[in-house]
């Protein structure tokens, strides 16, 4: 007679398996409950914080990109909003548009100039809350060592605390979208046959 043994690690993954099958699917620790959010000292999660912006190319397409991996810090005030601030670091020679080619050719002079100018910053200035979710933030962006006054529509996404295999940090995370225009910061080649307007939305997730 043949005895048929399970090694014991394929035991308990299959063990294991069955436990989560039957607990079911988790739900998303996150929530769009503001009651969630906590005040304090965070900073941003650059591993789920991205600049999308997208620009008219010659009245044929919509083109876009991104930019990954900012950096920076978020002081929020629970029981004044207006009180908080938020300072970012958006690394630009992280820029990426899926096209190899104009990716080289936006990280040159004519626009970011990625060599001498690697980085932007959005700097608060105001905070004004706009109903429940919402607030206006106004502040200074430079781009190319010129600054201008820039105004984020922003709104609230979601909060809560993630689980330990996460990290076990409190989460909070916002979508801000806003339009400059490129010729502000000296990036005016090729305007108006290419658009002045950028388009911007700013996935900002934060850590504490």
């Amino acid at each position: 007679m043949k005895s048929y043994l399970i090694p014991a690690a394929a035991l308990a993954a299959l063990t294991g398996a069955t436990m989560l099958i039957a607990q079911g699917p988790m739900a998303a620790p996150g929530s769009k409950d503001v009651a969630k959010v906590t005040g304090g000292s965070y900073t941003v999660d650059p591993g789920h914080t991205q600049v999308v912006f997208a620009y008219d190319h010659m009245g044929f397409s919509n083109n876009m990109g991104v930019i990954s991996e900012s950096t920076g810090t978020l002081n929020l005030d629970k029981a004044n909003p207006a009180a908080s601030k938020v300072s970012i670091e958006v690394p630009v020679a992280n820029l990426k548009t899926g096209i190899a080619k104009l990716d080289e050719h936006l990280a040159k002079a004519e626009f970011f100039d990625t060599a001498k100018f690697p980085k932007a910053t959005f700097v608060s200035t105001s905070v004004k809350p706009d109903g429940p979710t919402g607030a206006d933030i106004t502040g200074n962006l430079t781009i190319k060592g010129i600054t201008k006054p820039v105004t984020l529509d922003a709104e609230f996404y979601g909060a809560g605390k993630a689980p330990a295999m996460a990290g076990g940090k409190e989460n909070v995370g916002f979508v801000a979208t806003a339009t400059v225009k490129r010729s502000d910061f000296g990036m005016g080649y090729g305007v108006p046959m290419v658009g002045d307007a950028i388009e911007l939305k700013i996935i900002a997730a934060f850590q504490k």
